[in-house]
Parts: C-alpha cells; sequence; structure tokens
C-alpha cells in the first residue's frame, strides 16, 4: 500500500499532476457514438453543442472486426472537432480483451490532449484501476500531455459491486461509476434480459382482503436496482467521485426512461448514458432541476442567513440540514446555467418572481 502522502504525486517522470478534487463540470448526458461509423461521425459537429459529453465508444456494441476502424474514427473525429465546452469522453475495451493496450497507446498518444475522461469496463477492484492509473501516466509523459487524463469505472459485475469502495478511492484521477446494469445482471445470474429499468416480474403485491378474499390485490413494481445504485452513490460520495446512471436500452419508452433516471438523479447521481438522440433531453430535463426546486431553494437560504438554527418557511421547518440540501440545488443550478442559456435564463426569472 502506498504512503498516503504519495497519492497525489505521478506516477512517471514527467507526467502531470494529478488531481486534488475532481472538477465538476455539467455532464447531464453520456452521449454514446459509434467513432467507426461513417453516417453517425458525420453528425458530431451538430451533436455536440447539444450535449454535455460525447462518448466515442470502443466496446460493446462495436463488432470485432471494427474495433480497429472506432479506434482510428475516434482520433480522426477528435482532431477535426472543435468541442467547445463539450467534453470528450471514450469507452475503452475491457482489460481482458486484446484491443485494450492499442486503445490507450492510441488515443492516450494521439489525441490525449483532446480527451477529458476515460471510462474503464467491468473493472472489478482497484488493481483494474492502478493498472490504468499507471499505463496513463507513463503515456501523458510521453506524449507530453499537460493536465492529467480522468479514469470512469463501470460497475457491471458482482466483483466489482462488492469492491466499489475500493474501486471509488483507488487513483486521484477517479472521475466516477456508472452502473452497468445489462452486464451486472448477466454477472448475478438475474433473469431479465432487459438494458435498465424494472421488470414487472419483480413486484409486491397488496395483502389479500380480510373481508373479501376474492377481492383483486393491487401490485407494485420494485426497482431492480436501487440497492447497487444507492451502495454506488454512497461510495462516490464518500471519495468525491460523480455517479451516474448508465443505459436504458428501450429508446421508445421514454416514459420509463424518464422515470429511471429521474429515480437516479433522486437518489444522488449526476447524468445518465443517452444511446439515441431521444434521451439526450430527457436526460437534460431530469438531471437539471426547475426553476421552481432553484426558486424554493433560493428562498430556504436567503431565510436561513448564515446556515445556523432553525426558521419557518411556508410552515414548513428548515435548518441547517435542508440549508446544505438547499445548496446542493443552487450550486448545481449555477454550474448548469453557465453552459445552458435557456436554463440561466428560466432560473433567473425563476429568481425574479
Amino acid at each position: 500500500m502506498r504512503s498516503p502522502k504519495d497519492f497525489f504525486r505521478p506516477l512517471a517522470v514527467g507526467a502531470p499532476t494529478p488531481v486534488r478534487e475532481v472538477p465538476f463540470r455539467p455532464s447531464r448526458m453520456i452521449h454514446f457514438f459509434d467513432p467507426g461509423n461513417e453516417k453517425m461521425a458525420a453528425k458530431i459537429p451538430a451533436i455536440a453543442p447539444t450535449v454535455d459529453v460525447l462518448l466515442g465508444n470502443l466496446e460493446d456494441a462495436v463488432a470485432a472486426d471494427r474495433k480497429e476502424a472506432a479506434r482510428d474514427g475516434l482520433v480522426k473525429i477528435a482532431r477535426a472537432t472543435d468541442f467547445g465546452d463539450t467534453q470528450l469522453w471514450t469507452r475503452i475495451n475491457s482489460l481482458d480483451s486484446p484491443w485494450v493496450l492499442d486503445d490507450l497507446l492510441t488515443l492516450v498518444t494521439e489525441i490525449g490532449d483532446k480527451l477529458d475522461v476515460i471510462m474503464v469496463p467491468k473493472v472489478e477492484g482497484a488493481a483494474d484501476i492502478h493498472y490504468i492509473d499507471r499505463l496513463l501516466a507513463q503515456l501523458e509523459a510521453k506524449a507530453g500531455i499537460g493536465r492529467p487524463i480522468l479514469v470512469h469505472a463501470i460497475l457491471e459485475t458482482a466483483t466489482g459491486v462488492a469492491n466499489v469502495e475500493e474501486i471509488a478511492g483507488a487513483s486521484p484521477r477517479m472521475q466516477g461509476i456508472s452502473l452497468g446494469p445489462a452486464d451486472l445482471a448477466a454477472s448475478r445470474r438475474m433473469k431479465t434480459t432487459r438494458v435498465g429499468g424494472g421488470h414487472p416480474g419483480y413486484l409486491v403485491r397488496q395483502d389479500p382482503d380480510t373481508q373479501d378474499a376474492g377481492a383483486a390485490r393491487a401490485t407494485y413494481q420494485q426497482d431492480l436496482w436501487h440497492y447497487t445504485l444507492a451502495r454506488m452513490v454512497d461510495a462516490c460520495a464518500a471519495h468525491g467521485i460523480l455517479p451516474y446512471y448508465g443505459p436504458f436500452g428501450d429508446i421508445k419508452d421514454t416514459t420509463a426512461c424518464e422515470d429511471q433516471f429521474r429515480n437516479a438523479f433522486l437518489l444522488g447521481c449526476v447524468g445518465a448514458w443517452s444511446l439515441h438522440p431521444v434521451q439526450i433531453g430527457i436526460a437534460k430535463k431530469v438531471f437539471s432541476p426547475s426553476p421552481d426546486e432553484v426558486r424554493w431553494a433560493r428562498r430556504v437560504i436567503e431565510a436561513m442567513g448564515d446556515g445556523t438554527g432553525a426558521v419557518m418557511l411556508d410552515g414548513k421547518m428548515q435548518d441547517d440540514a435542508t440549508f446544505k440540501q438547499c445548496q446542493v440545488v443552487v450550486e448545481l443550478a449555477e454550474a448548469l446555467a453557465a453552459r445552458d442559456p435557456e436554463l440561466r435564463a428560466a432560473y433567473d426569472a425563476a429568481g425574479e418572481e
């Protein structure tokens, strides 16, 4: 185990100094695209301003015979595109694959100055992050990159869930963790073939009516992912990194997608993956506080003054705990307003009412 005093030292001579705090940049949606798909690649300049994060996907959904084309396509896109305030991420191939080393060697040395975050699939423990950490430092030094590329882990195996706390704290590079429900379901031998979301068979049933045993009994569908998501959020919060919901595979079911994203938002996630343009708007809506929420949070902060003690506001008690909750909402709103002119106007209007 390394000494704590060495934690923030570069892992290679000439590598950039690790960050001491994860920069909070809006990342309501991580929009996936296949960089080897020419039709999709042609749309990137138009899509980039509409999303917080663009992610060039090299792993799942990219066939084995197209891995090199996807990697080369991402290099070409990164070089040719001005992303403005939009972050560029990539999801590399898994650490047990024959492609991952070339992914890192190519991307860091050729477009490392444009890459903000590298997403690592199927992370199972701190050792996986340590491997990536050291290799990135060596490649950054070789390429002369001035700031560290951050690392994002996907939680998609039972072992990863068991080790989520050590994963979250494995490196100063850790930017966040995403829930990967499909692979996690397979790892756990769960009996669902859905990509995220609930399942009609996972439910609780109302007790029978003692007066009418034959009366219909209501059922309530439950959330398959609540335990895992809550545990992941706690691990991220404890280590100062950011939690995300992953994919919602039923593109046509926008209502259920919005519900699942909102559950994640309320639990503490800052964003989710978008697999199709229709999900971009859903994520933007869900992971942005409403003007009414921002207005209320500002009222509480103003009424609380220095944040100590307690006050009554519209018949509701507010104290230092609610003051802190409201600070979370207002700080998020301010960060989003700095990037999104429409939200800035809505939040400003809420403040004037």
